[in-house]
């Protein structure tokens, strides 16, 4: 007698496996599955196994039957009863509770035998159904080769690789896969209405690790076997096809357990809007205990066809026992009770074979998924094509409908429309009695949709998978040398895929890439440039300094890209240097073409500004030529640059110091001192260049030392500490609009006092040629000399000036430093408030720094230039 035997269990515990390894072991076998894609997958198992001659695949829309098979897979509702078969198997008999296609799970159950042996495999939850309808004889119970366990929620861009989300609408499926394609370089899509060749091109294309993530609904819950580490819910909420509603824990429990395959663990959890998992769901799930299933769907399978109304009659039929369910809501019996009471069906369906004939055509199944009543229309039109044409649809009528498919669309929309078109009419193909040449049709039907079905995919690759980049992420993930090319231009290719462009050391990614995208392609970009970009740095450190160049933009360029800039460091000749790109280059190479831009700096400031150099190195030497005030006064020049005013000098400077500073090339006027050979065209440009690392900006003239020169606004005040007020640092002195040479200041106040003792009182004439020796035009001079500290002492009826004076030594305190006798040293005065960032200020309150100081040189008084009192006259004595 032949045995019926039960495999019950969760996910993931070989039971299908297990039942594909039993029907082999018979001479014959038959296995019915809940889809036709996974009908498909398993088809495809056993043609590899037996070969293709062996096997043969029936489903709705599709029939390959070889002659010599002996192993048949189909899909449930397709299964061929009417031939014996030592092996029958039913999958996922647990949906036979389902509302929707239950009564046919219950109908193989009742009624689906092998003659030698036969299994049904599914859920747990079926072992007291089983038990009440007393039709197996032995339940065998299999664990889980694996560990399921909830991972809690993950955004979707930070999901781990080998990822399955789970979505419940083609828009929520699409909207997360166009989303992993910007974040993760790509996802493949699995549903339900894809057709048996683009699904398994898009499981190939995840299973082949070409992307890491698959968008899919819950198709992928019914046994499709893919290396899934983990599943992500994007909603626990779906149309079951008559309402929304939350999905129960035991079909969580079918997708959740899709992850870990074999002996690996897998985890679940939520993404996106999900809202997290009640702990009692979680628990069930982990532990796969769910409530039994207490009813299951049944239609009466004696049906009567003597007249539409005693068809639907025997539809309704109630059950035989509580256990079971009058089913009624499939969507033949809908589609049956739309066509009861229109009069041209009623005309035909009389008679038990035309009743027949249009119960046959309700059970077309609902592929375009159109609602029930465009279903019922189109049955409605297939029943009346049907009769008019003597129940057989011609070839003209056949051929009209495929010729809408002679070129697919581009729209993946539309390209699912299409191919659940062809679907019905593969269907109808497949009724021997429907068509007048089914086999010609057959074939146009799979033409057609495999065309559509590589269309299909086509549209999904370039939709929803960025190639570039998921190979690029693979090559990281491998941890292996990727071939990378700069061209001439800079245009950088990885792998034959072109990632963006290298300016110097510097990688832009293609303006293309976007969020993760962007960074996933430079992430691998840099990881195959790390060669190149070490040559490069190699090549900087060993750069000549004329293969460089240090712009007015503090950039320092190397083959005319721009490969590091300078910032602020401890002073105006020591600029700290920062490398633009190679982020991720080691850092001893980094160090190393550091240190060499530093010393190339270093080397051209000593090339540029000679008497600079000379002079730090004066004082750095050991005896030192300067000592004393001299000494701090020369290290003011130094640290300014090329000048720097007396105002903050704590002291006067003797003629002994003056003398010494002369022989260090720094002269001391009245108002500033400065070097005497460093006020050249490439001392200033260099200075002026460097002055700009810390906000100093002054438009020197390129290439020449004017006197004094205009501007178009007087500069800000520079972010570097000067000494001196306005700043000379750079060898110019701020005059209003005008920019004087540090030099020519001192002579035109040298001229001035002149022409004040010429005049032998406050009030003197300034003659018109003293501006031309600063190369000042006449309208801006007198702006210079109010600068200077003078003032109009009288003027024309023209508002000209005429005569002028300096203002009181108070003023002068006031708004500029003292001034200094032509040859002698600065007046005594009260001492000036020293500037806490004057080099100075440690000078002046620690005299122990000084260095001995020569013995001061005696001087004759200066004669004085006064007369003497006339002597009184006598008088006369009393």
């Amino acid at each position: 007698m032949a045995q019926v035997r039960a495999v019950l269990g969760p996910t993931n515990t070989g039971k299908t496996h297990l039942a594909i390894e039993r029907m082999l072991g018979h001479s014959s076998g038959l296995i019915g599955l809940p889809l036709r894609l996974l009908a498909r997958e398993v088809y495809d198992r056993i043609c590899k196994a037996k070969g293709v001659r062996a096997c043969a695949l029936v489903t709705g829309e599709e029939r390959i039957e070889p002659e010599t098979a002996r192993y048949t897979v189909a899909t449930v509702e397709a299964m061929p009863l009417h031939r014996p078969h030592e092996f029958v198997c039913v999958d996922e008999i647990q949906l036979a509770a389902d509302p929707d296609r239950g009564h046919i799970f219950t109908d193989r159950l009742l009624h689906a035998r092998g003659t030698h042996e036969t299994l049904f495999i599914g859920s747990e939850t079926m072992r007291s159904a089983l038990g009440r309808l007393g039709i197996v004889d032995d339940i065998t119970h299999r664990e889980r080769l694996s560990r399921l366990s909830y991972a809690g929620p993950i955004k979707i861009t930070r999901l781990p690789r080998r990822t399955a989300v789970v979505a419940f609408s083609a828009e929520e499926v699409y909207a997360i896969a166009e989303l992993l394609r910007r974040h993760r370089g790509g996802a493949a899509v699995v549903m339900g209405a894809l057709s048996p060749r683009t699904r398994n091109a898009q499981v190939a294309l995840y299973q082949s690790g070409e992307v890491d993530y698959l968008v899919a609904t819950d198709a992928i819950g019914m046994g499709l076997n893919m290396d899934v580490d983990h599943v992500a819910f994007a909603s626990r909420v779906k149309f079951d096809g008559h309402r929304r509603r939350k999905l129960r824990p035991d079909e969580m429990a079918q997708i959740a357990g899709r992850a870990g395959r074999f002996i690996k663990d897998g985890t679940f959890g939520e993404t996106a809007d999900c809202p997290p998992f009640e702990a009692e769901s979680v628990q069930r799930i982990e532990e796969h205990s769910f409530e039994p299933i207490t009813h299951i769907q049944w239609r009466n399978r004696e049906l009567d066809f003597s007249s539409m109304s005693a068809l639907i009659e025997s539809l309704d039929q109630p059950a035989p026992e509580p256990l079971l369910l009058p089913h009624r809501g499939a969507s033949d019996a809908q589609a049956l009770r739309a066509l009861v009471g229109d009069p041209e069906i009623e005309a035909l369906a009389r008679g038990r074979s035309a009743v027949g004939r249009v119960w046959e055509v309700c059970q077309l199944p609902d592929f375009r998924k159109t609602g029930e009543d465009a279903h019922a229309r189109l049955v409605r039109s297939l029943v009346l094509d049907l009769a008019a044409r003597g129940s057989r649809l011609s070839d003209a009528w056949m051929a009209g409908h495929f010729q809408r498919f002679a070129e697919p669309p581009a729209q993946i929309e539309t390209l699912q429309q299409r191919l659940a078109e062809v679907r019905t009419l593969a269907y109808i193909a497949h009724r021997e009695d429907w068509c007048a040449d089914a086999k010609r049709w057959r074939n146009a039907a799979r033409e057609v949709e495999d065309k559509l079905s590589d269309a299909l995919h086509a549209a999904l690759l370039a939709r929803f998978v960025d190639r570039r980049t998921s190979a690029l992420v693979r090559g990281l993930r491998a941890d292996e040398v990727m071939l990378a090319g700069v061209s001439a231009e800079g245009e950088v290719s990885v792998e034959g895929h072109h990632v963006g462009r290298l300016d110097g050391l510097s990688f832009t990614p293609d303006s293309r890439a976007a969020t993760l995208e962007g960074r996933a392609v430079r992430q691998a970009a840099l990881k195959a440039l790390r060669p190149e970009i070490a040559r490069r740095l190699g090549a900087i450190a060993q750069a000549p300094t004329e293969d460089l160049s240090l712009g007015v933009d503090g950039l320092i360029r190397h083959g005319g890209a721009a490969i590091a800039r300078l910032t602020p460091g401890t002073g105006w000749a020591t600029p700290s240097v920062q490398l633009i790109g190679a982020e991720d280059a080691a850092s001893p190479l980094r160090e190393r073409a550091v240190a060499a831009l530093t010393v190339r700096i270093a080397a051209e400031t000593a090339a540029r500004m000679p008497a600079w150099s000379r002079l730090k190195a004066a004082l750095d030497a050991t005896p030192t030529p300067v000592t004393g005030l001299a000494r701090g006064l020369a290290f003011a020049v130094v640290e300014d640059g090329l000048a720097t005013g007396l105002a903050d000098l704590p002291g006067q400077i003797s003629a002994a110091e003056r003398q010494a500073l002369a022989k260090v090339g720094v002269r001391v006027g009245q108002r500033y001192a400065w070097l005497a050979q460093g006020l050249t065209a490439a001392g200033l440009g260099w200075r002026s260049t460097l002055a700009r690392v810390y906000g100093e900006v002054v438009a020197l003239p390129p290439a020449a030392v004017p006197a004094s020169f205009a501007v178009a606004a007087v500069p800000s005040r520079p972010a570097l500490p000067q000494r001196g007020d306005p700043p000379v640092g750079m060898g110019y002195v701020a005059f209003g609009s005008r920019q004087v040479r540090v030099d020519m200041v001192e002579r035109l106040l040298s001229a001035l006092s002149e022409a004040r003792r010429t005049a032998g009182k406050a009030e003197f004439t300034v003659e018109a040629g003293l501006a031309a020796l600063i190369g000042c035009k006449g309208e801006d001079f007198p702006a210079v000399l109010r600068a200077l500290g003078l003032t109009v002492a009288r003027q024309d009826e023209a508002g000209k000036p005429v005569s002028w004076r300096f203002r009181s030594r108070t003023a002068a305190r006031a708004n500029g430093p003292p001034r200094a006798s032509r040859t002698g040293p600065l007046p005594s005065a009260p001492r000036p408030n020293v500037r806490p960032d004057s080099p100075f200020a440690v000078l002046a309150d620690r005299p122990e720094l000084f260095l001995p100081q020569p013995a001061p040189v005696a001087r004759k008084p200066a004669r004085s230039r006064r007369r003497p009192p006339r002597a009184a006259p006598a008088t006369p004595q009393a």
